[in-house]
């Protein structure tokens, strides 16, 4: 069984990792995804900014990849403060939608003291099946 990397045209390369890996069976694991655009630039500095980045970047690999939004089956967030995710609800809620949809995969929150990047407040990863 051959894996095929998925990199979304004009990323910079990933280093040391992959964005995407794509199995023979069209499951797609999406590495963790930060807020940082695809020049690995960190454009806003708020949560909510962030978490819209972090889930646009897993959805352009989950389109690379052929899929769309639908086709995610699983979401782990790992998020460095729980009273600004908390405190942030409503508009976590409407930022989601703008860019996944309606469509609720499984989903599970981590808190963590930090995080690689230290400009990060947050990062996503994700499952999908993508169809072939």
């Amino acid at each position: 069984m051959s894996h095929q990397i998925i990199q979304p045209e004009g990323w910079a390369p990933a280093k040391g990792y992959a964005n995407g890996v794509l199995s023979a069976d069209g499951h797609l694991f999406v590495g963790g995804q930060i807020g940082w655009t695809a020049e690995q630039k960190f454009e806003c500095h708020d949560f909510i900014g962030q978490m819209k980045q972090a889930l646009q970047n897993i959805r352009d690999v989950v389109e690379a990849a052929g899929g769309t939004p639908e086709d995610i089956t699983r979401l782990t967030w790992y998020v460095t403060d729980k009273k600004e995710y908390l405190a942030a609800q409503k508009d976590v809620g409407r930022a989601y939608r703008e860019v996944l949809g309606k469509h609720f995969p499984a989903m599970a929150m981590v808190v963590v003291a930090g995080l690689v990047e230290d400009e990060a407040k947050l990062e996503i990863e994700a499952d999908a099946v993508i169809s072939r």
